[in-house]
């Protein structure tokens, strides 16, 4: 009997890979494609580029800052495969002015073709305690984490449903997933991409456009060195206890992912185990990525209080050594 039910789950699982491609989405081909990828003059955005020009697509970076995103275009010009493609540079904030937002997609449209994939990489990260955080803290970092994402994908996804065909990503972080120490302003602004993208999510599909969120750790980038200058110690030590990633690995990833119209971009195992735990109502985009979250959803939310009780020791114990400084402090 044990037998037959296992041939049984075996067939099952057989049948559900077999089933699996005739509902995911066909893959975006890269070659003479055009990507657009805001915060595209450093960090994770600027080796986003990298990866799509490496796989012969045409590229609009968007920026602030003029120095830095010409810098980028002449590193991102190093790795052509053929003589056709273009790098292109428009400086403009994408958290400030939609209009603004709209000429510059248009303009990039009329030099390099419609839009087939937009990577909103714009972002900042600040963090503190909540009382501690200015209210324009809050309003700022809402503006460019998530009005930056707004503003660019407005501005194209007429034209992805029109013709039927498109990738929007958000990048959010794995701070998007889990609300963590000093991060009540970053995590809100990060959270608030995942709403956005499940609900835009479920209006596009049927124009075949799909839409993925990345979900990256800690990543070694400019932004991390300037957010480490001001974190709470318990944010800090948090944060170490899992290791920095490579901006190159997390664009991989985060590329390959788009291309194949995956909801859900994640890096390493901690990420895939937030994913699955975080899955909810989130589209899936295969049988087999449903029927996985199913299995491992008991397992990762045991796995997930113990994280969760040590990130709480981590604070008691932060406050404790606060107090018996401030003991000493007034003894001395």
């Amino acid at each position: 009997m044990l037998l037959l039910v296992a041939a049984f789950l075996v067939a099952f699982v057989l049948l559900l890979y077999m089933v699996s491609p005739l509902i995911s989405p066909k893959p975006l081909a890269l070659p003479g494609a055009h990507v657009v990828v805001t915060g595209g003059s450093s960090g994770i955005g600027k080796c986003v580029a990298i990866e799509c020009y490496k796989q012969g697509a045409f590229i609009t970076l968007v920026a602030r800052n003029e120095d830095k995103l010409l810098q980028a275009k002449k590193e991102i010009e190093k790795h052509s495969i053929n003589d056709k493609q273009v790098v292109l540079c428009i400086s403009v904030d994408v958290s400030q002015d939609y209009n603004k937002v709209e000429n510059v997609i248009k303009q990039a449209q009329e030099k390099l073709g419609p839009v087939d994939m937009l990577v909103n990489c714009a972002g900042m990260s600040l963090s503190g305690k909540f009382e501690e955080l200015e209210v324009s803290t809050f309003e700022r970092l809402m503006s460019i984490n998530y009005l930056g994402s707004v503003y660019p994908s407005r501005a194209v996804i007429a034209t992805m449903k029109e013709r039927r065909v498109g990738r929007i990503v958000f990048v959010s972080s794995q701070a998007g997933q889990l609300g963590l120490f000093g991060f009540t302003a970053y995590s809100s602004s990060k959270f608030a991409l995942r709403g956005l993208a499940e609900a835009l999510q479920m209006e596009v599909k049927p124009y075949n456009v799909y839409v993925t969120v990345a979900y990256p750790p800690d990543t070694d980038t400019p932004g991390l060195a300037v957010e480490n200058k001001t974190k709470p110690l318990e944010t800090r030590l948090i944060s170490e206890t899992t290791s920095v990633c490579k901006p190159e690995q997390v664009a991989k990833q985060i590329v390959k992912d788009a291309i194949q119209g995956n909801f859900n971009s994640s890096i390493g195992s901690d990420g895939y185990m937030l994913s699955s735990l975080t899955s909810g109502m989130a589209p899936v985009t295969s049988i087999t990525e449903g029927l996985q979250q199913v299995v491992t959803m008991g397992l990762f939310r045991t796995i997930a209080l113990f994280y969760l009780g040590s990130f709480d020791s981590i604070v008691r114990r932060c406050m404790m050594q606060r107090a018996k400084s401030e003991v000493t402090d007034k003894t001395a």
